[in-house]
């Protein structure tokens, strides 16, 4: 999805929008750009539920959470970059507090019907709903793309907006 795209599903944010009136510097630019890149390829943001093993989510969790902490050390503590990633990551622990808090989350969240798959669908949404937001607006921020299956956690268009 182009950044373009993505700029009109922000409605509500002050986000400044790339080449409007705020030039990021280029190392922050190349920081969002790796981010955007090593998130498109985590299933566990945007693939069906019924497709993942939560097992496997958790782990791909952590490693997201090692990313952006990785990340955020090549950054100024005020910037607008880093206070989005500090939320996903704060995101990520959310998510891991909430599976890991029972072993049954993880061990019988795929199986559909059991109080366990709500739970770990639950925490998934959750997890997904913030990076969408944050992911918005870095992608406007700093005039980036975003694949489509990860463009698909994105807020949605407001359809008023376009009549």
């Amino acid at each position: 999805m182009k950044f373009s795209e993505i700029a009109k599903r922000l409605t509500g944010f002050s986000t400044p929008v790339f080449g409007v009136s705020w030039d990021p510097s280029e190392s922050e630019r190349a920081v969002a750009k790796r981010v955007i890149a090593q998130l498109e390829d985590r299933r566990v943001l945007y693939n069906p539920s019924e497709m993942e093993v939560p097992d496997q989510c958790v782990t791909s969790v952590v490693d997201i959470r090692r990313m952006l902490s990785r990340e955020l050390g090549s950054l100024e503590d005020k910037s607008t970059l880093a206070k989005s990633l500090r939320a996903m990551r704060a995101a990520c622990r959310k998510f891991l507090d909430s599976v890991q808090a029972d072993e049954r989350i993880v061990l019988f969240g795929a199986q559909a019907g059991h109080f366990a798959s709500w739970q770990f669908n639950g925490a998934v949404g959750e997890l997904r709903g913030a990076f969408g937001i944050h992911l918005a607006q870095i992608a406007t921020q700093y005039g980036l793309d975003i694949e489509d299956d990860l463009a698909s956690i994105l807020p949605a268009v407001d359809e008023l907006d376009d009549a």
